[in-house]
């Protein structure tokens, strides 16, 4: 029988917070698939588990991913832990997640911390829904295509960074987003020094140009309100005639009486108005 991989999640700062069940998993299974063998060997060695451990990173993830699969089709059972918290949240466990899935092995979780949920549940701000984007990406082209779904994001935002590029993060959320949009900016999560930081983009981005901020960042970002989004949309059809936003919806395909529907919802009028105008237009 083919063996099973677990998602071990792991301390993202305080040591106490592993889990029993993530120790036992670790002393049992075969083999531990490591983030970075070096850094996981201290956590290893504070829990006395002397299992095999093998790296599994982003630079091997495809190589070394078969390797593994290989392994736990021949019945080896496989740990796979990150440097800090849940495997497979932005990180190249996900695609040894869907290897196996692929070949028909078991995968199940050892649910543990996870930075991006905890900084939510600190935050201060709305928890029900909420857009997770982990680092914002290096491509400048890519990055632009996220900040641009950004700025119409109605569910609170949540984003990993690096404090040496805190400051410039929040200065291009501030320029986006608009300065007025509440943020929490968590550092040091679980561990002793931890803070959260409540204020407005522009606020912060203010506040650590002059305090140099030290461990990894969680940015929380408050969602665009409900009325600032029905604002903006009267705002962008007012600007085109009548005549032209129903031929906007004729354009996607949709059948004229459902175009002038739609208008008349967009522009706050009633359907009646938008067939007048449109009457009148051909007299």
């Amino acid at each position: 029988m083919a063996g099973t991989l677990y998602l071990c999640a792991t301390p993202i700062g305080n040591l106490e917070d592993m889990t029993f069940r993530a120790v036992r998993i670790l002393q049992e299974v075969d083999l531990i698939a490591a983030e970075d063998t070096r850094n996981s060997v201290k956590l290893l060695n504070h829990f006395d588990i002397h299992t095999p451990m093998t790296s599994y990173h982003e630079y091997n993830k495809y190589d070394k991913g078969k390797k593994l699969v290989e392994k736990l089709l021949e019945g080896s059972d496989i740990a796979l832990i990150t440097d800090a918290g849940t495997p497979g949240i932005s990180d190249p466990g996900e695609e040894l997640v869907y290897m196996c899935h692929e070949a028909g092995i078991c995968v199940t979780a050892v649910p543990g911390p996870a930075a991006c949920v905890t900084a939510l549940t600190i935050s201060g701000l709305p928890t029900r829904r909420f857009a997770f984007e982990a680092f914002l990406p290096s491509d400048k082209k890519e990055r632009e295509y996220v900040l641009q779904s950004l700025e119409r994001e109605m569910r609170t935002i949540v984003l990993y960074e690096a404090p040496h590029r805190l400051t410039k993060t929040l200065k291009l959320l501030e320029d986006r987003l608009g300065g007025e949009r509440s943020v929490s900016v968590c550092r040091e999560l679980t561990k002793r020094h931890e803070t959260v930081y409540r204020a407005t983009l522009s606020e912060a981005a203010e506040y650590y140009e002059s305090h140099e901020p030290k461990g990894e960042c969680v940015i929380v970002v408050e969602g665009m309100s409900r009325e600032t989004a029905e604002r903006e949309e009267k705002e962008k059809w007012s600007d085109m005639s009548i005549e032209d936003h129903v031929g906007y919806y004729l354009s996607q395909g949709l059948e004229r009486k459902e175009a002038m529907k739609r208008t008349a919802k967009d522009r706050g009028v009633s359907k009646r108005d938008v067939y007048s105008y449109l009457e009148k237009l051909k007299n």
